[in-house]
């Protein structure tokens, strides 16, 4: 386990048949097809492999069900546990896509809308599925090899892989899919090209196709070579292989937020003066920055230094950056409260300033000094996934729309404890009076956002309400209350 101690993501993702449409799961009478034109919920797929035999994999449905071929060819996608003819052999091809061989019946998976089968003996274009990433596009980029992950180097002007932990904005890494191939995109917004450069427009030089080798990525250029790290740096450029060896692998891995803490004193939250944490700083560095991870069940949060310790409450009500595992001592629950927030230690008093700007658990109620001001540092690039999809510019108007299959970056600007959220031409987002989210101010707004679960936030008009999709895809700023359709994945 790599010393960030994040688990790789589920490699989710679409396939994609000849006619360019997506296999898709319908929720009635566990029917599959590939009749669908964009990626949404039902055209998602999770990969589960076999860990003894990680070439056999299983596809398993946004129902969590099983895609099954029987002896006759026959597909179907209910199976709720994996069985023999769930079993399926990923057989690449050198552009990237991939015939799936049943490995009970040894027969290729392919067809168009209705009329699919796994009954073809051989492979033509019926039976090729190209393959489109369903995660969310940010992530941290894991050398397997090395060890270590991948972050712009702004002075080398390249993507160097020597980072132990994916720390600060420069390790934030953006996949852009572009006609069945994808694009590396720096928190800078250059592409990587395939000589190591970093180009400010995507071309051919920065194109790759994803191939899946024992459940490890690998990039392969427009020369059929790939993408490894070398030197002593780790420079991220094409190699001379044309078969991906362990070099050539990598992990994608959440990219969770990391934040600055401002105290009542103006100071930052700070491990530069030793274990015991402080507001003291007037800069923000590494060691005033720190991971936010969310415990999936509890919502509760840790806090994890660039150093990779964790925040600790200690006797008396100190908070120490000592931990080195998750207790109950190292989580603390986030009381949002508009442009501050709250944080209350496992022992149940919230966290005050004192006067010399150490930070103690002492408080039983919220008053100035229990309130920090809390700025997202690792998103200046900001893609949006809700329930049914992206958010994305409304093609014909200056609203948004919440449902997207493709994704529009959208800029975020903090702005004293709210942020401004800007579009591509430079415009701001704004709730008008019918409450509905548009994109075309000349003026920036204050939104609010609140990191709320494991990998997904709310965020808040100035008037106070959530950010939600309707049920048209129609993003509104009219939410009363948190829901579903009011979490987005970030």
């Amino acid at each position: 386990m790599p010393a960030n101690g994040n688990r790789p993501l589920k490699l989710q993702f679409g396939l994609i048949n000849h006619e360019g449409r997506y296999l898709t799961a319908e929720a009635f009478g566990f029917k599959v097809n590939a009749s669908a034109p964009s990626l949404k919920k039902k055209q998602i797929w999770t990969l589960e492999q076999d860990s003894q035999d990680t070439q056999v994999v299983c596809l398993r449905s946004h129902l969590g069900r099983y895609l099954a071929s029987d002896k006759d060819g026959k597909v179907t996608c209910e199976a709720d546990g994996q069985n023999s003819d769930c079993r399926f052999l990923i057989v690449a091809q050198s552009d990237g896509s991939w015939a799936l061989q049943s490995e009970q019946h040894l027969r290729f998976f392919g067809g168009s809308r209705d009329y699919l089968s796994c009954f073809a003996q051989v492979i033509t274009e019926a039976e090729l599925w190209a393959v489109h990433l369903a995660l969310h596009p940010q992530a941290s980029l894991l050398s397997v090899a090395r060890k270590r992950y991948a972050h712009l180097s702004k002075e080398d002007g390249e993507i160097a892989v020597d980072m132990n932990i994916p720390w600060g904005v420069a390790a934030l890494l953006t996949l852009v899919y572009l006609d069945g191939k994808y694009c590396l995109k720096t928190c800078d917004s250059r592409f990587l090209s395939n000589d190591g450069k970093l180009l400010t427009q995507s071309g051919r030089a920065t194109a790759y196709t994803l191939e899946l080798k024992c459940g490890k990525l690998a990039f392969k250029d427009c020369e059929g070579k790939y993408l490894s790290p070398m030197g002593p740096t780790g420079t991220l450029r094409s190699g001379r292989c044309s078969k991906p060896g362990k070099d050539e692998l990598f992990d994608l891995e959440e990219s969770h937020p990391q934040v600055v803490l401002m105290a009542a004193n103006g100071r930052y939250v700070s491990i530069r003066q030793g274990v015991s944490l402080a507001a003291n700083q007037e800069d923000e560095t590494d060691m005033e920055t720190f991971q936010m991870e969310i415990d999936k069940e509890s919502r509760k949060c840790t806090f994890r230094t660039s150093q990779g310790n964790y925040w600790d409450l200690v006797s008396h009500g100190g908070i120490q950056s000592s931990a080195t595992a998750v207790s109950a001592d190292s989580m603390f629950s986030v009381e949002w409260l508009g442009h501050k927030v709250a944080l209350k230690a496992n022992n149940g008093k919230y966290i005050c300033t004192k006067k010399n700007g150490q930070l103690l658990a002492v408080s039983d109620s919220i008053g100035e000094d229990e309130q920090l001001t809390l700025k997202l540092i690792n998103r200046p690039m900001l893609i949006l996934r809700g329930e049914n999809g992206f958010i994305c510019h409304h093609k014909n108007s200056n609203t948004l729309d919440g449902s997207r299959s493709v994704y529009d970056i959208f800029h975020l600007q903090f702005s004293n404890g709210a942020y401004h959220i800007k579009g591509v031409d430079g415009r701001f987002w704004y709730v008008n009076s019918a409450g509905l989210v548009c994109s075309d101010g000349e003026a920036p707004e204050d939104f609010t956002l609140e990191l709320l679960e494991h990998g997904r936030l709310a965020i808040r008009g100035k008037n106070g309400k959530y950010l939600r999709g309707d049920q048209g895809g129609t993003l509104k700023g009219d939410g009363l209350f948190l829901s579903s359709s009011a979490l987005w994945e970030y």
